[in-house]
């Protein structure tokens, strides 16, 4: 018998979650066939079988998240048992690779909760969860010796409370009806845990846990997994740790519009013939951060540094319809317009089809998002940390506007520039947007660019 375990997949990836299978169980496979298909929080791939046989255990089912070094499923290879020490090896190695993605463990208290005084009532200060936690417990909160911050009583404190047999007297005589579910109880403690953490860590944070929305109607669950929990925990760290502020304009894109239709039907089948407004866009971005550096740059807060990026790699928001990527086009200062173009096209394609390599969103220093087509006047975006701004397109419009006094309809596209005010103040985002929008007003600047 083989043991798979899942192998390290790169990129400090230390699970997946499980797409699809290619076998199931007493069916045969053959060796480099595909196996299965895992979804990270980078992209989707496919992982080949690395033995031939009869599949004896698949140990996952689609849905399900699998760590690296688990073992995902047992080939019967007609070896034997070789699932011994070679596997061992293959798993502590693969064990290694992951264990520094887990949190350590919490060092145990060594202070112990002083005894209970019947009658002494004082207030002490609590997260909302950690008074929530207590009266899980049947612990009388205000009898609690704290040890956080300020004098905060933390979940640690509470459990210490309740481990020395210190719980409110109304416990001893509350009914079958209060009981609490061990479940129930470790669930409360785990959040408990992380909103005093954040209360202390944050001021004025008070988390409080989610209200049984169920008790009010019928819901459905889902489990946020892979790329959708990927953004979301980079949207926390971007708008946490950046004070975001927003420019915003509007380019007169008539004549580039015309030109790009005209080029676009000229072009039809072959190479660039795709040409797409972004493509133009990412071009002008180009040219407007070699002016401006500030906005092709990261700052490190731990090192008081900005580090200038002396490339451009531009990304750009792909919807995959599992969760939002940005895939990034290298190089874009050495590039034509129509090479941008083939590369938003192809790397485009690939995310929505979850076949976009790990590379291919790596080492971008400026991203670009475009809601435009599917509507919407203009946009706050969220800056794409550790990046220091991003540009957000609204939905190209035609428009009156005043030209020499007089009334006439122009195409307008509205442009929001979202930037980190530490590295760059109102006046460097107004130089910038400026040049971008006389970039895209006049399409042979954008030739010269090229």
């Amino acid at each position: 018998m083989f043991e798979f375990i899942l192998p390290d997949l790169g990129e400090g990836i230390a699970e997946g979650e499980i797409l699809k299978w290619y076998v199931e169980e007493g069916g045969e496979i053959v060796e480099d066939e595909p196996l299965m298909d895992v979804e990270t929080d980078k992209a989707a791939v496919t992982i080949p079988s690395p033995k031939g046989g009869k599949i004896s255990a698949l140990k996952g089912k689609v849905g399900d998240i699998v760590n690296v070094g688990d073992v995902v499923v047992v080939i019967d290879d007609g070896s034997g048992d070789n699932t011994g020490d070679q596997k061992s090896e293959d798993k502590a190695a693969a064990q290694t690779f992951a264990e520094p993605h887990k949190a350590a463990p919490p060092v145990a208290a060594t202070t112990t909760a002083p005894a209970a005084q019947p009658g002494v009532r004082r207030p002490v200060p609590a997260a909302p969860a950690t008074r929530r936690l207590a009266r899980k417990l049947k612990v009388d909160i205000n009898l609690v010796t704290p040890s956080g911050p300020g004098g905060r009583v933390t979940p640690d404190d509470i459990h210490r409370f309740a481990d020395n047999g210190l719980i409110a007297p109304a416990a001893a005589t509350s009914d079958a009806a209060d009981h609490v579910p061990a479940s129930q109880v470790k669930d409360d403690t785990a959040f408990a845990e992380f909103a005093a953490h954040a209360s202390a860590t944050i001021p004025f944070l008070e988390l409080e846990p989610l209200p049984d929305f169920s008790s009010d109607g019928p819901v459905e669950i889902e489990q946020l997994r892979s790329i959708r929990r990927k953004v979301a925990r980079k949207m926390v760290t971007s708008m946490t740790l950046v004070p975001h502020v927003a420019h915003m304009d509007e380019a007169d894109v008539t004549e580039l519009e015309a030109f790009r239709v005209k080029e676009r039907e000229r072009r039809s089948g072959s190479s660039g013939g795709r040409l797409t407004l972004m493509s133009f866009v990412v071009k002008a971005v180009t040219a407007g951060l070699r002016a401006a550096p500030a906005f092709n740059a990261s700052l490190d807060p731990f090192k008081e540094e900005i580090i200038y990026k002396k490339f451009y790699n531009i990304g750009f928001a792909a919807d995959t319809g599992r969760g939002l990527v940005v895939p990034v086009v290298k190089n874009t200062g050495s590039k034509s317009i129509v090479q941008i173009s083939d590369d938003i096209f192809e790397k485009a394609t690939l995310a929505r089809e979850g076949k976009l390599p790990p590379e291919d969103m790596r080492g971008g220093t400026f991203t670009i998002t475009n809601v435009g087509p599917l509507g919407g006047t203009a946009m706050l975006p969220t800056i794409n940390y550790p990046e220091v701004a991003i540009l957000g397109m609204g939905k190209v419009q035609e428009k009156p506007v005043v030209r020499n006094g007089e009334i006439v309809i122009r195409k307008i596209l509205p442009l929001t520039l979202a930037f980190d005010h530490r590295i760059a103040d109102g006046a460097d985002a107004a130089r910038f947007v400026g040049e971008l929008v006389r970039q895209l007003s006049d399409p042979n600047l954008l030739l010269l660019e090229t």
